[in-house]
């Protein structure tokens, strides 16, 4: 029998998901942003939930080919751009968008021999200071692609830095709208959090949007908000089983480095789920979890392999090959509980977005 650890990616729930984004800005064109094999979920687990956007965003050319593998002969964009100039030539044969952010990317494209000429999305810093070109240069670098031969329509692109915060995107926004005022092509502007907080305002309308992390059951800005009422539904769902139980007495510790200490008699289970399987090994005692539906906490370090949670809660229905759900849904035999992957993520300091990512290798994935 293979280890009990097993995550879970829910069809309905990213059809869900996509539904919802949509309904923030029903008049424009969605991205569903698959970079980083789909927020860890697997490219080829979420296309079914997601072929319903009208393209797909990522970065790098093996998620390209894959995408195109499966069917899909929609647009996709390269988030990133190229990274060298060999990577024209498979945009080209993919026929892949793909954003230009810096001059090497342009001079790429002046030296490429194609007969079909790409599409391009020119992407603009208006204050995140990452990748793109600043206002004062936006324009210049608008003109020499449209010189070139070798691109065909130009669309504009930004992205937003505090969307999710009390800062939000007005002065980015005004920066962006004014700098293109009377540039052709289409515009592509928010990410997950400027849709759902900021999609309503006309002044942020745009032909194309891209959500991402929404999209996968995790509330951008939490802990203001959270996925219900944001009307999302978890994505993935990471659950394992107890594998032992161990009736501590006062003074009895657990774990490594005696990290917790019981201070009165308690039964607690021990879990087939680690640092090794993509959990936080600094996740706290407190950290919640599901026993059986059961809303809990782990109890001590996490180790490579294991963790242990207190079963105080769960009276006679935690024991031995009792399900226990580290984030996401419980089974509907354990009444479908949800713990969102941002309440995990917040006590381990982090976000959702790292601990989708995290999931190692050795964890077996189920399309559910």
């Amino acid at each position: 029998m293979p280890r009990p650890i097993q995550a879970f990616v829910h069809t309905d729930a990213l059809r869900h998901n996509l539904t919802r984004m949509r309904t923030a800005t029903p008049d424009a064109r969605m991205w569903a942003v698959v970079k980083a094999n789909a927020y860890g979920h697997g490219l080829e687990r979420v296309f079914e939930g997601l072929r319903a956007a009208d393209g797909f965003a990522l970065l790098d050319l093996d998620e390209a080919q894959r995408v195109r593998s499966l069917g899909w002969r929609g647009p996709v964009l390269l988030l990133e751009g190229v990274f060298e100039a060999r990577d024209l030539e498979l945009c080209s044969r993919l026929d892949l968008w793909h954003t230009v952010h810096c001059d090497e990317q342009i001079d790429m494209l002046s030296r490429h021999k194609t007969q079909v000429p790409h599409r391009i999305f020119l992407k603009m810093n208006s204050g995140m200071n990452r990748l793109g070109f600043t206002p004062t240069r936006f324009r210049s670098a608008w003109t020499r692609l449209n010189q070139l031969p070798q691109v065909d329509e130009i669309s504009l692109i930004t992205h937003f830095s505090d969307a999710d915060g009390t800062k939000g995107i007005a002065a980015q926004m005004a920066v962006f709208t004014e700098t293109t005022q009377d540039l052709p092509g289409e515009r592509s502007t928010c990410n997950s959090a400027g849709l759902l907080r900021h999609g309503s305002d006309a002044s942020v309308a745009a032909d194309w949007v891209r959500p991402g992390i929404a999209l996968y059951g995790s509330a951008p800005d939490f802990p203001e908000r959270n996925i219900a009422q944001w009307n999302l539904q978890p994505t993935m769902s990471l659950r394992s089983r107890i594998i032992a139980t161990q009736d501590l007495q006062a003074g009895d510790t657990v774990g490594y480095g005696s990290a917790f200490k019981a201070e009165a008699p308690m039964r607690i289970g021990v879990v087939a789920c680690g640092y090794a399987d993509g959990y936080p090994r600094h996740c706290p005692t407190g950290t919640p979890v599901l026993v059986q539906g059961v809303r809990t906490r782990t109890l001590g370090r996490v180790s490579m392999d294991m963790l242990a949670v207190d079963l105080s809660p769960c009276d006679a229905t935690g024991g031995y090959g009792s399900e226990v759900t580290l984030w996401g849904k419980a089974s509907a035999a354990c009444g479908s509980a949800v713990l969102p992957i941002d309440e995990v993520a917040q006590a381990a300091g982090t976000v959702g977005y790292e601990l989708m990512c995290a999931v190692s290798a050795r964890v077996g994935f189920t399309q559910d």
